[in-house]
């Protein structure tokens, strides 16, 4: 979710002219067919494989990820399945640097299996796949002669469609942006390439990047691997889905509201939103007006372990991120001393009353702070009328509010607002808004200066809770529900709350819907925002926590990060 909201129900947003319906439809077709035909046949997923599928796919419940479909396809040989399932980040690394595995042989396995991922989540928006393989070969080649180009040197890494690559596209899920061609790289592009990695395709993203669910009129739904019923998240939705089948070792999302980590939690990944700035931002495509970004957008990491994080963090910022971009922090990166034996003060958020967790998030939730406390760690209960949950959402969106630039974007497309879109707005639009006076007499810069003092209301707020608790981390709900049906998941308050603070934040997966949830009724209150809870339809979704640290404590966040998730991977 990196674009500006307004009232979509707008009759101009409305297409009754069949001819122009005609023309953005055509725009659309040859998109597609040109994305299809760049799959090489040797790739495609035979149909016997498809046929396993209950169809219409993203009313059915598929697993794709338990039928082992991209196993069975028989696209991946076994060495190249081997290299996507069995090697985490640092292990490809190493193995990368000593020559054991070629970055040919890496690029082209997980080539192939995003290529296979596509075709059954449909993930992807733009590939690179025999750009991606001669790079592999040039990197290949200075590795015998003694030379590695960097930290990531022949590692593929996977980028949300918002990051430019010179000669192709970034859409953003607009129909008005199919006449767009990027005319160079963002700013992080060239410095993943100047470290040695491999970009090798672009994924998914909903329609302006307003909401958490991945659709758009361009591409198309993306569907969640652990069940094709519910939503894969966004809006870094294309990334959740293809690290979880992995199709990516290490992929790269965007985040001013959730973006990066409602996708991890969604997908079962693990994902980091760092304090914004901190890794480069510059050259994004936007749909948003020049100098709207009121709330600062994080790019961030998703990945299998926090250690991947880690490594794309480490890498990135000790390259001199301001060197390829004005608006990076020149901060160095901070290495920490080894927590022997850490025992952590650890503040836990409470349920915001207006926004109810579903009884599985309660559980897990739960039953994370019992691991915690079993291992030694102090957890501190912090009190709900601080911690502004609420109160940061209305900020947020009101903030977004001020850009309506881009629905502009949309009608300039004469293209339909997709249903997600209009879904999470409305929700937006008719919040009861409490902490937030009314703004529709002010212009836009006093409506601005009025949130901006709010603001600054929740972040002092926040840091006499750091202070008077003396805490190490946080340790919060993702988000109130696990991944729901499609265009249903709504308003993401519990990460809204981190990029309001400008906090650094990790998701980390555990645990998953169960049976015994079931059996637990959920009922929304007057007042209350939620999404309809169907236990149902949810059995097996993951489920996941979020901790977090103070602004600019990314390396603490990490650190925190692994203590934690250790101590949930436990059989305390």
């Amino acid at each position: 979710m990196t674009c500006s909201y307004h009232n979509p129900n707008k009759s101009s947003m409305l297409i009754t002219n069949n001819l122009s319906m005609s023309s953005w439809k055509d725009k659309v077709a040859n998109k597609r067919l040109t994305c299809r035909n760049a799959i090489p046949m040797a790739w495609k997923v035979p149909q016997e494989i498809l046929a396993n599928l209950k169809t219409p796919l993203e009313t059915s419940k598929n697993n794709i990820i338990e039928l082992q479909l991209i196993r069975r396809s028989g696209v991946l040989t076994e060495d190249e399945l081997n290299i996507t399932e069995s090697y985490d980040v640092e292990q490809l690394l190493d193995a990368l640097a000593s020559g054991r595995l070629t970055s040919v042989d890496v690029v082209t396995a997980y080539s192939k299996r995003a290529a296979v991922s596509q075709q059954l989540v449909n993930c992807l928006t733009e590939t690179y796949f025999d750009k991606a393989i001669e790079r592999a070969k040039q990197l290949d080649e200075l590795r015998s002669q003694g030379s590695i180009v960097g930290p990531l040197h022949g590692l593929p890494i996977s980028l949300k469609d918002s990051f430019q690559v010179k000669s192709s596209q970034a859409t953003l899920g607009v129909v008005s942006y199919l006449d767009h061609i990027s005319q160079k790289n963002s700013s992080l592009v060239d410095m993943l390439l100047s470290l040695g990695a491999v970009i090798y395709v672009k994924t998914n993203v909903p329609q302006t990047l307003a909401t958490v669910d991945t659709d758009n009129n361009i591409f198309g739904r993306t569907l969640n691997p652990w069940n094709t019923k519910l939503g894969a998240g966004g809006s870094s939705g294309g990334e959740g889905a293809l690290v979880a089948l992995h199709g990516s070792p290490l992929g790269v999302g965007t985040d001013v509201g959730g973006s990066i980590r409602i996708p991890s939690l969604c997908c079962g990944t693990y994902s980091f939103k760092p304090t914004a700035s901190r890794i480069p931002y510059g050259g994004q495509k936007s749909c948003s007006q020049a100098g709207m970004d009121f709330i600062l957008p994080s790019a961030g990491p998703l990945g299998h372990d926090v250690k991947s994080l880690e490594v794309f963090m480490k890498s990135v910022i000790k390259a001199g991120p301001a060197v390829f971009d004005s608006s990076a922090i020149n901060v160095p990166w901070r290495s920490l001393p080894t927590m022997v034996k850490p025992m952590l003060r650890i503040g836990s958020l409470p349920e915001d009353p207006r926004f109810p967790l579903h009884p599985p998030v309660q559980r897990v939730f739960s039953e994370a702070i019992r691991k915690l406390q079993a291992e030694g760690h102090i957890v501190v209960p912090l009190p709900e009328s601080e911690c502004h949950v609420s109160n940061a959402t209305e900020t947020a969106w009101k903030l977004f509010g001020i850009d309506d630039t881009a629905y502009k974007h949309v009608q300039a497309g004469e293209e339909a607002l997709v249903p997600s879109v209009l879904y999470t707005h409305a929700l937006a639009n008719n919040l009861d808004y409490k902490f937030i006076p009314d703004l529709s007499k002010l212009d836009r810069l006093s409506q601005l200066a009025v949130l901006r003092t709010k603001r600054a209301v929740i972040v002092e707020a926040w840091r006499e809770i750091w202070v008077r608790n003396n805490l190490d981390l946080v340790i919060s709900p993702s988000a109130q529900s696990t991944a729901v049906e499609h265009d249903r998941f709504g308003l993401p308050a519990y990460t809204t709350l981190t990029n309001v603070l400008d906090y650094p934040s990790c998701t980390i997966p555990f645990l998953r819907v169960d049976e015994g949830d079931v059996s637990k009724s959920f009922q929304k209150k007057p007042g209350q925002t939620a999404p309809e809870y169907k236990p149902e339809d949810v059995i097996g979704a993951p489920t996941s926590i979020q901790v977090f640290t103070m602004s600019m404590k990314d390396e603490e966040c990490l650190q925190f990060a692994g203590i934690v998730d250790q101590c949930l991977q436990s059989k305390v």
